[in-house]
C-alpha cells in the first residue's frame, strides 16, 4: 500500500456509493484508517460550476445519514471533469484507496494518473462465510489484491482459494515467490490451476464461492477496457460480488492537468461545494453525538440592545431545544450595550448570564457598537464553537443556531459560517419578500466584488448570525461597529483561506428594519472597512488621506437640514494577543 491513511469511496449518486459503505468499513476496521464518503457531480464544461449548488446539495444530503451511521466523514465536489477533480481529492486526503463503483470505473487515462490505489467493486457486500475467489496472474497488483482479501477475511471469516490463473511457462522467479508466500499464509486454503481460457475458468468457479478479487491489466492494449478484458468480463458476468484492484504507480503520478484558476471558478466551485441549508441539520441528536466525538464545547452569544420586544422569546427557544431537550448549547449568555429597556431584566428573569460589554476587559476601555460586544463576548464566552445571532429576530426558529453550527460540527475544514436569508420589507403598504439587504446589495457586495472578488459568492456578507471556531476568531481583529461582519469576512479569508468559509440558507428572517438615515451611517462605516483593508493589502494608508465624518441629510418641518456625524472604523486587536485573555484560557504569555 502506498503511504495513505485514508479510504476514499467515491461516486456519482448516493446508491452508488452506499453500496460501497461495507467494503470500506471492513478494510477501514483492517487497517485502522478513516473513511470520506465523496460525491462527485459533473457540471457541463460550458455551464458556471455554482449551477451545480442545488444537486450538490441534494448529493450530500442522499449521502449523509447511512455513511455518517458508519462513522465516515461526507463531502461533495463539483467539477466540470470529475476524475480530475478526484485525482486532486485523492492528493489532499491523502488515500491510501479508492473504492469506484463498476458503473463509475474512469477512463484509461484518469484510471492511470490516480495516485492511490484503486480497488473497482462489483457489488453487493457479502455475507459472512463462504470464500473468497483469488485468481494470481502475477502481475503487478498481486500483492494489492492479496493484501485486500485478507483484510475481507476478518470481516467475513472466511477463507481463500488461490487459482493460478497463469500458464507454468509464464510463471517466472516473482511468481514463485509469492507462491511461496501464500502457502505460509493459513487463510489459504485451496490451491487450484486453470485449464482453458482463463476467463471462462474463473466465471465457473465464481459459482462456488463469494467473492471474487483479482488485479487488473498493468498495460491494456489500445482497444481494450481500462482494466483488461478479464477483470472487465468478470465484474459485468460474474453472479458474485468481485474487486478489481489496481496498485498506485511506484512513481509519482503527474499532477493534474492546468485547471482554470480564474476568481470566476475558484468562487463558482467554492458555492457550489461550500454553501449549505439549515434542513441538513435539523437532526439534533446527530450533532450533539458528533460534537460529544469531537469534544467540543459550544457557546451561544447574544448581542443585545434594547431587544426587549424578542429576547425573551429567543432565550426560551435557544434554551428549551439546545439546553433542555437536546444538550447542543453549553452556554447561552447575553452581552448587552447599555440598554435602556427591559431587555437586561428579561434575560436576567430568564436566568440567562448577562455581561455588559463596557464591563468586560475594563482596562481595554469600552467603544460603542455590535462589533465590541461581539469582541469582548470572546472573553466571556468558553466554548471552542461561537455562534451569534442578532436579538431582533422576529420569526425565530431553532434553524437560525443549528443552521450556522451545523456546518462547522460535521465539517471540521471550516472555521466561519455565514447565515443567508430571505428578508421581506414592507414598502408603500406591499410586502417584498426580498426587498431587506439593501446596505449589502447597494454597497457591502459592490465592494466586495470590486476588491476582494473571491468574496463574491457570499449571498449576504453583512448577516448577522455566524458561528465559528475560537481558534479562528480569537485570531483576527473585530471592528468595533458596523464593519464588524465585513471586516471579520475579510480577515478570515485572508487568515483561513476561502475553503474554510462557508454559508447556510436560513430560509427567512423577519425583523425590525432600519431607517435610510441609519442605514446610510452603516454602509459609510463598511466603505472605511474597505478601504482599511484594501490600503492595508497594498501598505498605502488609504484612510489617513479620506474623510471620517459624513454630512447627513434630515427632512424635517418642510426643509432639509444638514447634520455632521463622525464615523469612524475603529477596530479591536486579535483577542489572543490580550495578557488576560492568554491567562483565562491558560495560555503562555507572549
Amino acid at each position: 500500500m502506498n503511504e495513505g491513511t485514508h479510504i476514499l469511496i467515491a461516486g456519482t449518486s448516493a446508491e452508488k456509493i452506499h453500496a460501497l459503505v461495507p467494503f470500506a468499513r471492513a478494510f477501514a476496521d483492517a487497517f485502522g484508517w478513516s473513511v470520506l464518503a465523496l460525491g462527485l457531480h459533473a457540471v457541463p464544461p460550458d455551464v458556471s460550476l455554482s449551477a451545480g449548488a442545488l444537486e450538490a446539495r441534494r448529493l450530500r444530503k442522499a449521502i449523509d445519514a447511512p455513511a455518517r451511521a458508519g462513522g465516515l466523514r461526507v463531502a461533495v465536489r463539483v467539477a466540470h471533469d470529475v476524475w480530475r477533480e478526484l485525482q486532486r481529492a485523492a492528493r489532499e486526503e491523502n488515500a491510501a484507496l479508492i473504492l469506484l463503483h463498476r458503473d463509475d470505473a474512469p477512463p484509461h487515462d484518469a484510471l492511470r494518473a490516480l495516485p492511490s490505489n484503486v480497488a473497482i467493486v462489483k457489488p453487493p457486500f457479502p455475507a459472512s462465510g463462504g470464500r473468497i475467489l483469488l485468481p494470481i496472474r502475477g502481475g503487478p497488483y498481486a500483492a494489492l489484491a492479496l493484501r485486500l482479501a485478507l483484510a475481507l477475511t476478518q470481516t467475513l471469516q472466511s477463507e481463500i482459494t488461490v487459482l493460478h490463473a497463469t500458464p507454468p511457462e509464464r510463471r517466472g522467479v516473482e511468481y514463485q515467490e509469492l507462491v511461496r508466500h501464500l502457502r505460509n499464509l493459513p487463510q489459504m486454503t485451496r490451491w487450484m490451476n486453470i485449464s482453458g481460457d482463463a476467463t471462462e475458468a474463473i466465471l465457473n468457479l465464481a459459482r462456488s464461492h463469494h467473492i471474487v478479487l483479482m488485479g487488473s491489466i498493468a498495460q491494456p492494449r489500445p482497444d481494450d477496457p481500462p482494466i483488461g478484458p478479464t477483470a472487465t468480463r468478470v465484474l459485468n458476468e460474474s453472479a458474485i460480488p468481485a474487486l478489481v484492484v489496481r496498485a498506485a504507480p511506484t512513481r509519482l503520478a503527474q499532477e493534474p492537468a492546468q485547471v482554470d484558476y480564474t476568481i470566476s471558478v475558484i468562487v463558482d466551485k467554492w458555492f457550489a461545494e461550500n454553501t449549505f441549508h439549515a434542513r441538513e441539520f435539523k437532526d439534533l441528536k446527530h450533532l450533539v453525538k458528533l460534537k460529544e466525538q469531537q469534544g467540543l464545547t459550544i457557546s451561544l452569544g447574544l448581542p443585545a440592545l434594547n431587544e426587549e420586544k424578542t429576547i425573551g422569546k429567543i432565550i426560551r427557544m435557544m434554551r428549551a431545544h439546545f439546553i433542555e431537550q437536546v444538550p447542543l448549547l453549553d452556554e447561552i449568555v447575553v452581552i448587552d450595550s447599555n440598554s435602556t429597556d427591559r431587555t437586561v431584566e428579561i434575560a436576567q428573569h430568564l436566568g440567562v448570564p448577562v455581561y455588559c460589554h463596557s464591563e468586560i476587559l475594563p482596562e481595554t476601555g469600552s467603544q460603542r457598537g455590535k462589533g465590541e460586544a461581539l469582541w469582548k463576548s470572546l472573553f466571556a464566552l468558553k466554548g471552542d464553537l461561537i455562534a451569534w445571532i442578532d436579538t431582533d429576530i422576529v420569526n425565530i426558529h431553532p434553524r437560525f443556531v443549528y443552521g450556522i453550527l451545523g456546518p462547522l460540527i460535521r465539517e471540521p475544514r471550516l472555521m466561519y459560517v455565514k447565515g443567508f436569508y430571505q428578508r421581506p420589507i414592507r414598502v408603500g403598504g406591499k410586502l417584498d419578500a426580498r426587498g431587506g439587504g439593501r446596505v449589502t446589495e447597494l454597497t457591502a457586495r459592490p465592494l466586495l466584488n470590486l476588491f476582494y472578488p473571491e468574496l463574491s459568492g457570499f449571498v449576504q456578507p453583512l448577516a448577522g448570525e455566524y458561528a465559528g471556531r475560537r481558534s479562528a476568531l480569537e485570531a483576527v481583529p473585530f471592528f468595533a461597529g458596523y464593519g464588524v461582519e465585513t471586516g471579520l469576512l475579510i480577515d478570515l479569508w485572508s487568515r483561513c483561506g476561502l475553503n474554510a468559509l462557508g454559508q447556510v440558507d436560513l430560509e427567512e428572517r423577519v425583523h425590525r428594519n432600519q431607517s435610510l438615515l441609519a442605514l446610510s451611517k452603516m454602509a459609510f462605516e463598511i466603505v472605511q472597512v474597505v478601504l482599511q483593508r484594501v490600503g492595508a493589502a497594498h501598505q498605502i494608508e488609504l484612510m489617513e488621506e479620506l474623510q471620517k465624518s459624513m454630512k447627513l441629510i434630515r427632512y424635517a418641518h418642510d426643509e432639509f437640514q444638514l447634520e455632521v456625524a463622525d464615523i469612524r472604523a475603529t477596530e479591536r486587536p486579535p483577542m489572543i494577543t490580550l495578557p488576560a485573555y492568554r491567562r483565562t484560557r491558560g495560555l503562555a504569555a507572549e
